[in-house]
């Protein structure tokens, strides 16, 4: 027992520090040790623990002992850099919800004003305005969802992300407990909301129906936010190129939509250059943008209706509703499109801070975008029939042409935005076996987030110019941009109320609360844009169904595949019955696979047809966690296989959803280094990498000190990577007679090494890199069994057989080097 009272159980600890007064003490744990029992106050109560305690193995604590394990606080920013952030937001987050006024009131009424009553539907559907903005964009994200973030990253993927590590609700393949373990976590003080958390963390945990379900929404919402990179682009550039119409009524509407093809054709055209300091260079557009907006919107208040204020006050949505109820639950489809872009603060939210998006939403975004509202509903009291144009008719004539270049220029940014967070997406999905494999292109040497996707970008393209040139107009493409908002909205809103459960276990009050306002809006809402599913509302449930079908599939495929490796995959025993009889020839051979743990069947299909074997066998697998990014000192989790004598081991690394991998050189250097490491720890430490002895954290940190200090005393601690094809990868530095001797004079300070065995398994490590290094690569076929359902042959045999295909090769997206690959082909059978 703490002196504060708080008492250390494995790896976690009770947090008391709002009942410091309560004194804790542990009765004992239960038979099969999964449950404690503690005195609270005289009161006994047992809870489960999240996690059973075990014994660990040197690998797990080897893997777990990195500084990343330990909870880390959140870096405190000065306020100049909160504030330079905020900036920077400004042009990158807030061009789509900024550029909602160019539309907003000609979605609400297409067909136009009520000619008595448009006083009434102007109060009304401004008011609506006024606090959907402030309810959705400024309390539930601003105040509530940016403080659900995956290590400070956002996004739907980040939410499936937090409650993957709260509960093992994962169904991605290829997850081990180490990776579990990269969330920290802590017991709490025996509580109603502990107990309800605990609860409903056992459900999921044992549901697959419920785990299912959460891929299956985490894909739908991701889904979503993809259909915006289609749709904003096309309704921001028609919208702000239609202004030409209110200055001249000879512009054909053709000729507003070539000219919008155009320059959706130019915007697409300049992704593959990157968007090197995209901040700085889009912030002082959009900041002009929503600084004029706000000053137009003010200037229209004085003008022509200075008591338009009163729509703060919600009776007039009562009225609104109460004079015609089905017009006006219709009116919100287009109402809605005022936040289109709110889900951009939390999906940008990596790029900057929870702090920086805070001051810039509600000093700048918030305040003019009501300004702008405002002022267009004073113009309209006063100039009702000009509705199909309230923005450009509301604009002082002297800077009418003024305004339509900034408002082009900002749609543009507004779209590059959203292209931009596609981009983002896809890589996400890829990571996590969503989606089938695509060239990715970093277009920045120090920003890793600056990505682009070549087949998605003219994806987007072919599908932003049809869409345009098939709908023609802002009200239609209003119809099917609503449902995508919603769309997105409802699947936060379902994570977060799950987060406020599970991870933050919020009193239920406040979690009713949450759960009845902000569904209730996304009900209302989602209601109204699917009244207009005939009129455009289609699109986006279409494309969305197209591609959720494709990325679930994907996973399915992948995980059968995983399955499949999984119940063939060999015993210890096999692979010396496999190694011994073979040839070995020098070399290092990086055998692939998708199995963290296990000797993959390829293996023994490779050795079986061609009885020969490299000196050193690595077996390699490249796995993707649901967490941001993976710290480059935890990367690589090694263990060896079998005796020494065969010379296997076995290497896991390790990589998070945005974490950048664009070079074969470094990845090589990395892993051989490791190795090397790790056969100098695997001696100090005392113990084989099978030993299930746990090691002290103080004498683990002393190993591996001295593990570094062999190393660099061997001079193998610097490696040098020529540039030359030929020696693509090799290690050039060896070991002299004079630096094993260093080794020798090392190790007789350290008790636990035997300075024979090291130096030499080190020195041949060495020999063997020379000799040159192999990658092995499985190419599988999948085909389902012919017991299999018809549904099952049907998405295996057809659908996932054509996505693969026509997908990635796995060597390109491993970034194998071609000229020393070995591919080897296997039939699946699932």
């Amino acid at each position: 027992m703490s002196e504060n009272g708080a008492k250390v159980l494995g790896d976690g600890i009770i947090d008391d520090d709002s009942h410091a007064s309560f004194r804790v003490q542990e009765i004992g744990n239960s038979e099969n040790g999964d449950e404690f029992r503690f005195n609270v106050c005289g009161s006994v109560v047992s809870e489960k623990l999240p996690v059973p305690p075990r014994r660990l193995t040197s690998l797990e604590v080897e893997s777990m002992h990195v500084s990343g394990m330990s909870p880390q606080r959140e870096k405190v920013l000065s306020t100049a850099c909160i504030l330079q952030l905020a900036y920077q937001s400004i042009g990158v987050v807030y061009g789509d919800i900024g550029t909602s006024p160019l539309y907003v009131f000609t979605s609400t009424f297409p067909d136009g004003l009520h000619p008595i009553h448009y006083s009434r539907d102007i109060l009304g559907s401004l008011s609506l305005i006024i606090y959907t903005l402030t309810l959705i964009p400024l309390i539930k994200y601003v105040c509530i969802v940016l403080w659900a973030n995956d290590n400070g990253d956002g996004g739907t993927f980040a939410l499936y992300s937090v409650l993957c590590r709260g509960a093992n609700v994962s169904l991605l393949p290829n997850q081990q407990i180490e990776d579990r373990e990269l969330a920290f976590y802590k017991l709490e003080m025996p509580s109603r909301q502990l107990k309800r958390a605990l609860k409903l963390k056992e459900t999921l945990e044992n549901s697959r129906c419920a785990k299912t379900s959460l891929l299956f929404i985490a894909l739908l919402g991701t889904c979503m936010v993809i259909g915006d990179g289609v749709l904003t682009p096309a309704i921001s550039v028609l919208s702000a190129v239609s202004g030409i119409q209110a200055a001249t009524t000879k512009l054909h509407q053709n000729a507003v939509v070539i000219l919008s093809i155009l320059i959706l054709v130019a915007l697409f055209s300049v992704q593959r250059f990157g968007t090197s300091r995209v901040g700085f260079a889009f912030a002082p557009v959009v900041l002009t943008w929503f600084l004029c907006i706000g000053s137009i919107g003010l200037y229209n208040m004085f003008i022509y209706d200075r008591l338009i204020i009163r729509a703060f006050n919600p009776k007039y949505i009562y009225d609104y509703f109460h004079g015609n109820l089905k017009q006006a639950w219709v009116s919100l489809g287009g109402i809605v499109l005022c936040i289109t872009g709110a889900e951009a603060m939390f999906a940008d939210l990596g790029h900057f801070s929870v702090p920086s998006i805070q001051i810039g939403f509600g000093f700048i975004v918030y305040p003019c975008c009501l300004l702008a509202y405002l002022g267009q509903a004073a113009y309209l009291m006063e100039n009702p029939g000009h509705v199909a144009h309230t923005f450009y008719k509301s604009i002082p004539e002297p800077f009418y042409w003024p305004m339509f270049s900034i408002a082009v220029a900002a749609a543009i940014i507004a779209s590059q935005a959203m292209v931009s967070a596609t981009f983002s997406i896809v890589k996400q999905s890829m990571a996590l076996c969503c989606f089938p494999s695509v060239k990715v292109v970093h277009t920045s040497a120090t920003i890793a987030g600056q990505i682009y996707v070549p087949e998605v970008n003219w994806t987007l393209m072919s599908a932003a110019i049809i869409v345009t040139a098939a709908f023609r107009s802002t009200n239609k493409l209003g119809n099917a941009y609503g449902i995508a908002v919603v769309g997105v909205m409802a699947v936060t809103t379902f994570f977060l109320a799950l987060i406020m459960v599970l991870i933050w276990h919020t009193p239920l009050w406040m979690v009713f609360t949450f759960i009845v306002v902000f569904g209730l809006i996304d009900f209302l809402y989602f209601s109204s844009v699917l009244f207009k599913f005939e009129q455009g509302g289609y699109l986006p449930l279409a494309f969305g169904a197209a591609l959720l079908f494709i990325m679930y599939v994907w996973h399915y495929g992948t995980t059968w595949k995983h399955e499949f490796e999984l119940r063939h995959q060999l015993s210890e025993s096999a692979v010396r019955d496999l190694v011994y009889p073979a040839t070995r020839i020098p070399g290092i051979a990086l055998v692939y696979t998708e199995l963290a743990d296990g000797i993959p069947c390829i293996f023994a299909h490779t050795i079986k047809n061609l009885p020969a074997l490299h000196s050193v066998v690595v077996l390699v697998c490249v796995k993707f966690l649901p967490v941001t990014r993976v710290m480059d000192h935890e990367r690589f989790i090694m263990r060896r296989v079998g005796s020494r004598d065969i010379h296997m081991f076995r290497c896991v690394a390790r990589y998070g959803y945005k974490d950048v991998r664009n070079d074969s050189d470094g990845f090589e250097i990395q892993l051989l280094q490791k190795l090397k490491e790790f056969i100098v720890h695997e001696r100090l430490s005392g113990a084989d990498a099978e030993c299930s002895q746990p090691v002290e954290g103080s004498r683990n940190t002393k190993v591996c000190e001295t593990a570094e200090s062999v190393l660099e005393q061997a001079g193998l601690r610097k490696t040098v990577l020529t540039q030359n094809s030929e020696n693509y990868g090799q290690v050039i530095q060896k070991p002299t007679s004079n630096q094993s001797a260093k080794v020798t004079h090392a190790s007789e300070d350290v008790n636990e090494i035997t300075n024979t065995q090291v130096a030499g398994e080190l020195a041949f490590i060495e020999r063997c890199t020379d000799a040159g290094v192999v990658y092995l690569l499985g190419n599988s076929e999948v085909r389902a069994s012919k017991s299999s359902t018809t549904l099952k042959k049907f998405l295996i045999n057809h659908v996932y057989h054509i996505l693969k295909r026509n997908c990635r090769r796995a060597s390109a997206a491993l970034i194998i080097p071609q000229e020393r690959l070995l591919e080897v082909g296997m039939f699946y059978e699932v």
